[in-house]
């Protein structure tokens, strides 16, 4: 049995982590040339997140737990927990239903804490670059026509290099809300809307300050069973990250990206869209030369969601001569492995995305020459 220091000393160390890494989603741990920086760059504290040599790890005493990482990471292998999505959501579910006008408020930490505001009208965040695409897209399928983002003063804000990243989603948001024929708005301020004035400046802050205690004492109580599960965690044999990545069956462990989903769902709840191609980080297009392309099938083994797949059967005395490849655009996240693990450089992966092949359930095949060698193992 783990004592009271032990203890003590787990809960401290998950109460200091706002992000769950999960390593194996992560295109560098899976692949060393992999070239996805993503987290790093929307960062705000230079070398918080290391990227490199199959490692994926943060430095949580400079972490600021922005968000911003999670925002950016395509495979899901950075998640929040300052709140999580599922909390964030209900946040923003219970503020809507005190607000009663139909919009949604997220505000980032700073500007609440000023106190301009009734608590129970909007969600918090520490910084509106924890806010992504699924969250706005959802509450669009679910009739809430605007989503305001409230924040403070980001030039002076320790957050302030995470503003790229928040403008870039209110973009995104915004663009896929058009395209799908959707009157909802994502827009971004630095004042509360009139439906979060306070009106009676005791009673508001009386129940936030129950609130806060009853939520504490909630989180407390998390943190006890996250603490439990994690020492029973620590008592299992765990696999070398080369043993739970290595190769099964032709591929790589493969993972569904939830939040692109869920966004799927959303916008298909919204209707058709009225634009044949749109240009977006969230998902992405592959295009192969076949005559260049050798059928290796690297770009297969390394997808992390089972966007590319190998399909088809060798023929007699011509090695790869019968295979294609598979994609899928609706479990493309755009995270550019494929590219990088191939050796003949034959395949690109764009931005530009066909709206009717996002929302066809049946993959588009692709077919290759096959007619060369394959390419040695490349399971670094």
């Amino acid at each position: 049995m783990p004592s009271i220091n032990d203890i003590v000393d787990l809960v401290q160390a998950l109460q200091t982590k706002p992000v769950l890494i999960i390593a194996d989603k992560c295109v560098a741990v899976r692949n060393r040339n992999a070239a996805c920086r993503r987290c790093v760059d929307a960062c705000p504290v230079p070398g918080a997140v290391k990227v490199g040599d199959n490692v994926l790890d943060i430095d949580f005493e400079a972490c600021t737990a922005c968000g911003a990482c999670t925002t950016v990471c395509p495979t899901e292998a950075l998640m929040p927990l300052e709140p999580m999505d599922a909390d964030l959501a209900d946040q923003v579910a219970s503020a809507c239903l005190a607000q009663g006008d139909g919009q949604a408020v997220i505000a980032c930490a700073r500007i609440s804490s000023k106190h301009t505001a009734d608590p129970r009208t909007f969600a918090e965040v520490p910084c509106l670059g924890r806010v992504e695409e699924s969250l706005p897209v959802g509450l669009a399928s679910h009739g809430i026509e605007s989503i305001i983002l409230v924040d403070g003063d980001c030039s002076t804000c320790k957050f302030r290099a995470a503003r790229t990243t928040i403008d870039a989603v209110v973009r995104s948001a915004n663009d896929l809300l058009d395209t799908w024929g959707s009157d909802a708005r994502v827009r971004r301020t630095s004042t509360f809307p009139p439906a979060c004035a306070l009106e009676d400046e005791r009673g508001s802050y009386g129940q936030a300050r129950r609130g806060f205690f009853v939520k504490a004492k909630q989180g407390a109580k998390d943190t006890a069973v996250k603490a439990a599960v994690h020492e029973l965690e620590l008592e299992k044999d765990q696999p070398s990250l080369r043993d739970r990545l290595k190769v099964g069956n032709g591929k790589m462990p493969q993972f569904e990206a939830v939040r692109r989903m869920n966004m799927l769902n959303g916008l298909d709840v919204l209707g058709a869209p009225s634009r044949d191609i749109i240009e977006t980080r969230l998902w992405g297009r592959v295009e192969i030369d076949a005559d260049t392309c050798n059928a290796c099938g690297m770009c297969a083994v390394f997808c992390p969601t089972g966007a590319l797949s190998r399909v088809g059967k060798d023929a007699p005395n011509i090695p790869n001569a019968g295979i294609e490849l598979e994609f899928s655009c609706a479990e493309c996240v755009q995270c550019g492995l494929c590219a990088d693990a191939c050796f003949r450089k034959c395949l690109e992966v764009s931005s530009s995305v066909h709206t009717a092949e996002l929302l066809d359930f049946e993959p588009r095949r692709i077919g290759v020459s096959g007619h060369a060698a394959p390419a040695p193992g490349f399971f670094s």
